[in-house]
């Protein structure tokens, strides 16, 4: 229903003209996304560390103590290509955890704020337009929700 405006001219105006929509929060300002983010960068760093310090050590083993790296267990088998062989270990076990941590601290906190923020961009293209405005359409990308 049309409202006369405080205006002296006394034209018509629709809603008050104070009425701007609610600044839209960012999903990186969530407190459960910030979480996410800070156990995301510790499990980096641990992976990080494994991984290259695994490397670093087997490097510089063979450098500093090559007589111990040359030593025979068995055969043809040296400590050197053992400890080399086991960096397929670990890289196996890095990624076996990195999986597990993803299904069981990041994935269920990244569907939750994927189906909020589902909820709110339906919310938002189901809001009805303001008298004069044309209807904003928002659509999702093609790929949904991405958590990185």
């Amino acid at each position: 229903m049309p409202e006369f405006s405080p205006w002296h001219d006394n034209s018509l105006t629709y809603g008050s003209p104070n009425s701007e929509p609610a600044p839209v929060k960012r999903i990186s300002e969530d407190p459960e996304f910030q979480s996410l983010r800070r156990t995301q960068r510790r499990f980096g760093a641990r992976a990080t560390l494994l991984s290259v310090g695994g490397f670093l050590l087997y490097v510089l083993l063979s450098h500093a103590v090559p007589g111990l790296m040359n030593q025979r267990l068995t055969g043809d088998l040296t400590l050197g290509l053992a400890i080399g062989l086991g960096q397929f270990a670990v890289m196996g076990l890095t990624a076996w955890w990195y999986l597990r941590h993803m299904r069981t601290r990041v994935d269920p906190i990244a569907r939750g704020l994927g189906s909020r923020l589902h909820q709110h961009e339906t919310g938002r293209l189901r809001a009805p337009a303001r008298h004069g405005e044309a209807e904003k359409t928002v659509r999702p990308g093609p790929r949904g929700y991405r958590t990185w």
